[in-house]
């Protein structure tokens, strides 16, 4: 594996940073942080990368991406982070776009992927279930021949933004006489479609993001199905572990932990600040070697996604420990907190008002990162990936 940058990398990198620098994300930052003006500020900055030619850095160039290779996304992604720019939201670009530029047809194609580059269509993912959660081939949602539609009953739940989306990609069963990973179709419906319902899930953050949408009789022409019906189970495969990937976020642990360590160095008790205090430095540089030890195994990995191999089972590792660094950085922020951890803001509240810096966020932080280890496939489900394909226990 070699992970030094080459010549054209750095120039690369020269370029992002430039990019960065001018492209004024601050505007986009304070809409995104208001629920009211959140969908407005993610179109915002998605239009700027689209302009750019970098929405989708993935997608190979005839199909509208910037064509990227994994070394350059992988700088991007650090410089981004370091900047403090916005991220995009994936279930379009980094989700169902590639399924459909990979498994649709040329009619699918033309219709969807201009509305996922351009912003103009907000996705949102149908997988898990009221009974499901991680085992997707547990889904009961049904799809039903009727001429040339189907007709979908069932629910989805753990809807990130549905509320916003104008578009859900579902799996949905379409046979029940084979195993249950037979059977699954993938299906494009318009949010938009009569008998669909979003029912809002209240987070303790306090923030709406997650949904349950339910289908009574929905119809879906079957020109909205990718790929043959009934292998909808190998399209979702092959979307989670690019998904999986995603989900270590090695790039924002390492900024959280730089942030961590300026906050810990401001903190004082007993006259010295916290970041010298030894207990607190034993764990804060456990992180810190966990997470270069997970930074070495993303390099790996897009080692092997720029030979053209894809992520495989090594998803579930990054997925693993991705996660568990994520939330172990959470509880050493809010410990270093305090009791001002502990406090409530609402959305108009200053630092001020709350007598500290980071309190506030380190409590919503620490609390919507219990769920990381759960979506995505539960870290437990990721450990039987692992038996089964690594160790082929």
């Amino acid at each position: 594996m070699d992970i030094t940058f080459s010549t054209d990398d750095l120039k690369f990198r020269d370029e992002v940073r430039f990019f960065f620098a001018n492209a004024a994300p601050e505007d986009s930052r304070q809409l995104l942080n208001n629920p009211r003006t959140y969908k407005q500020g993610v179109i915002q900055w998605q239009k700027k990368l689209f302009a750019q030619g970098w929405v989708a850095p993935f997608w190979p160039r005839e199909h509208g991406g910037a064509g990227w290779s994994a070394t350059q996304s992988y700088i991007y992604e650090c410089e981004r982070v370091v900047a403090q720019a916005p991220d995009v939201v994936p279930f379009g670009l980094k989700m169902v776009g590639p399924v459909i530029y990979t498994y649709g047809n040329s009619e699918q194609k033309a219709r969807f992927l201009p509305g996922i580059l351009d912003g103009t269509d907000w996705w949102c993912q149908g997988y898990s279930e009221p009974g499901a959660g991680s085992d997707l081939a547990a889904l009961k949602t049904r799809a039903d021949r009727d001429g040339g539609d189907y007709i979908i009953n069932g629910s989805k739940i753990w809807t990130t933004y549905a509320q916003y989306a104008d578009w859900i990609f579902c799996l949905v069963r379409t046979d029940n006489s084979g195993k249950p990973q037979q059977g699954i179709s993938f299906l494009l419906i318009d949010m938009k479609t009569p008998g669909i319902t979003v029912s809002p899930i209240p987070s303790i953050n306090g923030v709406n993001s997650l949904n349950e949408v339910h289908f009574e009789n929905v119809r879906v022409p079957q020109s909205n199905r990718i790929g043959e019906e009934g292998l909808g189970w190998t399209y979702a495969k092959s979307l989670l572990a690019h998904e999986r990937t995603a989900i270590a976020r090695v790039a924002d642990s390492r900024s959280r932990l730089d942030r961590l360590r300026e906050f810990a160095s401001c903190e004082h008790q007993g006259g010295r600040p916290m970041i010298m205090d030894e207990a607190f430095r034993t764990r804060f540089t456990t992180i810190e070697t966990e997470l270069m030890a997970l930074e070495y195994m993303e390099l790996r990995v897009l080692a092997a996604m720029a030979s053209n191999r894809s992520p495989g089972a090594e998803s579930s590792l990054l997925k693993i420990r991705g996660t568990e660094i994520q939330q172990a950085l959470h509880e050493l922020t809010i410990e270093l907190a305090g009791l001002y951890g502990c406090m409530i803001a609402d959305d108009e509240a200053s630092s001020a008002d709350i007598g500290h810096s980071f309190g506030d966020q380190a409590r919503k932080d620490f609390m919507y990162g219990r769920a990381s280890t759960i979506f995505g496939g539960s870290n437990e489900i990721q450990k039987n990936i692992i038996a089964k394909r690594v160790l082929g226990l």
